[in-house]
């Protein structure tokens, strides 16, 4: 590896495929499942021995089982030399993965439930991206467009339930925190799990959450998955579980318990960086840069409204002021806020940013006539009416400059014709 590779950010090193050590370690997590255990390993053994071209490892985790999972799993790591075993004292799927991820040498790190309820077409897609260094962590998605699924009312009741919760108190932008079927870069892993407390299976919602909030690359697969009637998972307690889980994980990330701008600032990846001329910012940045500019039009328009007003009067220095401030705004937002430079299609720019201001010119003037309609105001009623109808014309000329004046379809068209 190269010094450049070396020092290059966790996960974004493509990863070698000729080495000696296992690329992939697929861990299947077991609590007394003697029975389906070994139809699960075989199966996964063909699929892996058929489309697997580099160096490959199953990892049994069992989980204190209490039957005669271990030796099932003794017996098949006897018989297939890519098969391993690790037991472990205590249950717990988290504490397993945790366990036996940060003891692997392979590069690439995923896990399965034992059912095989995803079809193992999808393991290729889930890994393949890891392998590139294009994404940190992959999932398998039942809710993700493409996915098909076949289960029970209940079970999609309360997986589509569970993530709804995700999204509205962790800000979840994965869609299914619970498909057992996932991967994870062994470097990345190496700095995430150390702070990924829970043992249970919240580990992964626990794990995604950790991850998406230090800026890495989730990457979610479609998959075809089909419930297994047979699943000894007690729902109530887990989901009593995940939910002290959702609390927890939300005040750790409140109180700096889990550092998270340490790890965005190790882990995350990047802005692309690149200012292209006709690309316009995203809508967040755009949105931050047309506030900035914003307030200070508004302040500039207090400025020169305050000065002329003795002189000519509210309703001339009020169109003098929004007049010259806006003529400023649009110059400003054409270039900052919209990221479009040079002459080319400046004067229609103008011409539209004009005929918005006329919009909020009447806005303004119409407060400001229907206010002296109806009272006799003072100095500070009059400007904050003025303020408060300046607010709306703001969000109004947004919505136009960003939809109509420098519309990235229309600013195209004026740069083909130039």
């Amino acid at each position: 590896m190269t010094a450049t590779a070396s020092a290059a950010r966790p996960g974004t090193v493509p990863v070698d495929l000729a080495g000696p050590q296992p690329v992939l370690d697929v861990v299947i997590p077991v609590y007394n499942e003697e029975t389906d255990l070994e139809p699960c390993i075989r199966r996964l053994h063909a699929h892996l021995a058929e489309h697997v071209s580099y160096p490959y490892r199953i990892t049994i985790a069992d989980n204190a089982s209490t039957d005669a999972t271990l030796r099932v799993a003794e017996r098949l790591a006897r018989e297939f030399p890519e098969v391993a075993v690790h037991h472990l004292d205590e249950k717990g799927r988290g504490r397993a993965l945790n366990a036996v991820w940060r003891a692997s040498d392979a590069a690439v790190l995923a896990y399965m439930d034992v059912d095989l309820s995803t079809d193992l077409a999808a393991l290729a897609p889930l890994v393949a991206p890891l392998l590139s260094g294009h994404s940190d962590l992959a999932i398998g998605s039942r809710l993700a467009r493409g996915a098909r699924v076949v289960r029970g009312p209940k079970r999609e009741f309360i997986s589509r339930a569970y993530n709804l919760i995700l999204k509205s108190t962790l800000a979840a932008k994965f869609s299914d925190a619970q498909c057992g079927f996932k991967a994870i870069r062994a470097d990345v892993a190496r700095e995430l799990l150390p702070h990924v407390e829970d043992t249970g299976w919240f580990f992964d919602t626990e794990l995604l959450v950790l991850a998406q909030r230090a800026g890495l690359r989730i990457h979610e697969v479609p998959v075809d998955w089909v419930d297994d009637p047979n699943s000894s998972v007690n729902i109530v307690k887990t989901a009593t579980a995940d939910l002290k889980g959702i609390a927890r994980v939300t005040k750790a990330t409140f109180t700096g318990e889990i550092p998270i701008s340490r790890l965005r600032e190790q882990l995350g990846r990047q802005p692309i960086g690149v200012e292209a001329p006709g690309v316009p910012p995203r809508l967040v940045t755009q949105l931050v840069r047309f506030a900035a500019i914003g307030v200070s039009s508004t302040l500039a328009y207090l400025v020169l409204f305050l000065l002329l007003r003795t002189a000519v009067g509210a309703q001339p220095a009020n169109f003098t002021a929004l007049l010259v401030t806006a003529i400023g705004n649009t110059a400003l937002n054409r270039r900052l806020t919209f990221g479009i430079r040079g002459r080319a299609g400046a004067g229609r720019h103008q011409f539209e940013g004009l005929i918005v201001f006329g919009l909020g010119l009447a806005l303004t003037s119409g407060s400001l006539a229907l206010l002296n309609g109806s009272t006799t105001p003072g100095l500070v009623l009059e400007i904050t009416v003025l303020v408060l109808a300046n607010l709306a014309a703001t969000v109004l000329r947004f919505l136009l400059l960003r939809g109509w004046v420098f519309n990235p379809r229309r600013q195209a068209a004026t740069q083909k014709e130039y």
